[in-house]
């Protein structure tokens, strides 16, 4: 498999697990949209701890290779991001060079100490009320004001009664070579026990040669913040697994 598509998926992967928990940060009096002043005014407190099973998968068609892996994840302030494999399949060459990057990366993120060079806040953004649209959410632009591959370049969108982000939508502000022609985002939020957590993220990564390269994960979550949510996943790890 080329080195190219591996850097590809780690690239795409990286860019979901980097910022897979996105808080919104800035004065509501700065915003000149409502719904957007709904949106930063909302009490947005951090995960302090978390546990779900995740499930990753990716592929590329030119080179007709693909894998998965189910893991159990945690993570405290105290001691940080931790993770264990419990089941597994398809190419050993994407779950070594791409899956485990991926984890690896967010274990530095969740001890990184400028976590708000990731968050959407009117700092790191120039955003803009677009009108509410067919499925009745409020949709935001967001451009970033650097170029980095943290941020993205495109849309948010919100519930309009109360502003909570459902939705994030776009393309890396910043390729990271120059055999990359552009990277797609969508992380899909939900709030469980009162924390805003992502639920699904995906990229896809365009290659010059490889051509596309998608990545995909899943969270399903045990506890957040000491609250206990009720989940089987267990059977479903049986069942992805054949045991």
């Amino acid at each position: 498999m080329s080195r190219r598509l591996i850097r590809s998926l780690i690239v795409a992967a990286l860019a979901l697990g980097s910022v897979a928990y996105v808080r919104a940060s800035a004065p509501p009096a700065a915003a000149s949209s409502p719904v957007l002043q709904r949106f930063l005014a909302l009490p947005d407190p951090p995960p302090i701890s978390v546990r779900a099973l995740r499930h990753l998968e990716a592929r590329n068609d030119h080179f007709d290779s693909s894998a998965w892996m189910d893991v159990w994840t945690e993570a405290d302030r105290a001691s940080g991001f931790r993770y264990r494999i419990v089941a597994e399949g398809g190419s050993a060459y994407i779950r070594n060079r791409v899956f485990l990057p991926t984890l690896e990366a967010e274990r530095k993120f969740w001890a990184s100490p400028d976590p708000e060079r990731a968050a959407l806040s009117l700092d790191n953004y120039v955003i803009e009320d677009s009108g509410e649209q067919k499925d009745g959410l409020a949709r935001l632009t967001v451009k970033p004001r650097r170029k980095e591959m943290l941020l993205v370049d495109g849309s948010i969108f919100l519930r309009p009664a109360d502003g909570d982000l459902v939705r994030l939508e776009g393309r890396l502000a910043r390729t990271p070579s120059m055999w990359t022609r552009r990277v797609e985002i969508v992380r899909s939020f939900q709030r469980i026990a009162g924390i805003r957590v992502p639920v699904e993220v995906e990229s896809v990564a365009t290659l010059f040669i490889a051509g596309r390269s998608t990545f995909r994960m899943t969270y399903e979550y045990e506890i957040v913040n000491g609250v206990s949510i009720k989940a089987d996943a267990s059977a479903k790890i049986e069942a992805r697994s054949g045991i």
